[in-house]
């Protein structure tokens, strides 16, 4: 009798592959889009420099005038006590949150809003910025690390500098332990095994017949959790 495959027992939603949500130290995002944001400046201040294990860039509390928190990746060189801002009116220097209609022209930014409001979802990653090339009435270009340039709404909003934490893949793994522990802190599956390298009773794949993948589509009156590889088409031909 063969086990159940990767995929069955990741749907089966066990703690194998469930993320460990309760050592993240909490959401990375910008304040609320308000009034203040929109039109003014709100100052605050770093409280803390903390490590979470959801992320790899290191993360700074923030605490406004106003006793609210947030936390934000931090950027280089930011230190405990430092002064921050956010909001239209804020000064254009490193760990701001500013739209990005009043970012300066090949200035570092990160955290960058998909659209006006929703937190920051571009750029977040340790070591990573991008930069501002261009900007219009209509959009500002941003140039990612890939080299893609992507346009914005002019009042998303991003934070100026570049991420903290940039020498994190400096140094080698050079052992397997070490691998693991950095995959089990978010509960990633690792090592993982090919299916092609599995027996017949383990995966649909699996086989020691010179290793050769079997066809990829799931059979049609395959139960879900044995789906896998590629799905078999509805229908073929033109539709009448």
């Amino acid at each position: 009798m063969g086990k159940r495959i990767i995929s069955q027992r990741r749907g089966r939603g066990t703690t194998t592959y469930r993320s460990p949500g309760f050592k993240f130290r909490g959401e990375v995002k910008h304040r609320a889009y308000d009034e203040v944001e929109k039109t003014g400046v709100i100052n605050g201040r770093v409280s803390e420099l903390m490590h979470c294990p959801g992320h790899f860039a290191p993360l700074a509390k923030i605490i406004y005038d106003n006793k609210e928190t947030i936390l934000m990746c931090a950027p280089l060189g930011m230190r405990v006590n430092q002064a921050v801002s956010s909001g239209a009116k804020a000064n254009p220097e490193v760990g701001n949150t500013i739209p990005l209609k009043d970012i300066p022209l090949g200035s570092d930014v990160f955290n960058i809003e998909s659209f006006v409001g929703d937190g920051g979802k571009f750029i977040r990653s340790s070591g990573c910025s991008a930069k501002v090339l261009s900007k219009t009435d209509e959009f500002v270009l941003v140039k990612f690390p890939s080299k893609k340039e992507k346009k914005f709404n002019p009042n998303c909003r991003a934070t100026i500098g570049i991420i903290g934490g940039s020498g994190r893949k400096d140094k080698p793994i050079v052992k397997a332990g070490k691998q693991w522990h950095i995959k089990k802190a978010k509960n990633e599956l690792w090592p993982r095994t090919s299916a092609v390298k599995m027996n017949v009773v383990d995966h649909p794949f699996g086989s020691g017949r010179g290793k050769r993948i079997k066809s990829k589509i799931a059979k049609r009156n395959a139960p879900p959790g044995a789906k896998v590889g590629l799905l078999r088409p509805r229908r073929t031909g033109h539709k009448r």
